[in-house]
């Protein structure tokens, strides 16, 4: 019972420190960032702007992977039941208040919750069970295909603007 209890305590201190969680599914793991809220962790996506949730079913179990929020190396694993939380429940908007306080970046600021409910999905990801022996190995895989880019052509002007002397 006790060492039960030191693995939900260290599940829940180790989740809500880390902004990035890796959870596999029925496909492969995928970083999403979540909030630990009322004992589980929640995440939001599956709608336009909002991260993928592939693999990821209501009444499924999942595999969630804790990194170091320092160092970024993984910490502990956890299976998890996944539950679909609905819009307008007591439970959802306590969720979403939480996520959206955490949510970067955010086009529509106010507006969120209600593209939430009409749009996205909103997921609690509920500790099953812990454990600190994780694999040997890097389990390093190709990222997977997105249309997100981070580099574009640099602008003809750009290098004569930045390398330019300056004039007296």
């Amino acid at each position: 019972m006790t060492e039960e209890l030191l693995g939900s305590a260290l599940v829940e201190e180790a989740t809500k420190k880390s902004g990035l969680v890796w959870v596999r599914g029925t496909g492969p793991a995928r970083a999403l960032w979540h909030v630990w809220h009322d004992g589980a962790a929640h995440v939001v996506g599956d709608g336009p702007g909002e991260q993928p949730l592939p693999g990821l079913a209501d009444g499924g179990t999942v595999e969630v992977t804790v990194r170091s929020k320092d160092k970024g190396g993984r910490l502990l694993a956890w299976t998890a039941s996944v539950r679909e939380l609905s819009p307008g429940t007591e439970e959802w908007d306590a969720a979403v208040a939480e996520l959206k306080g955490k949510r970067l970046n955010a086009l529509d600021g106010e507006a969120m919750p209600g593209r939430w409910a009409r749009e996205c999905r909103v997921l609690r990801l509920e500790p099953r069970s812990s454990t600190t022996e994780l694999p040997d190995g890097s389990l390093a895989a190709v990222p997977l295909p997105s249309e997100a880019t981070t580099r574009r052509p640099v602008p003809a002007a750009l290098p004569k603007l930045l390398f330019r002397k300056r004039r007296k």
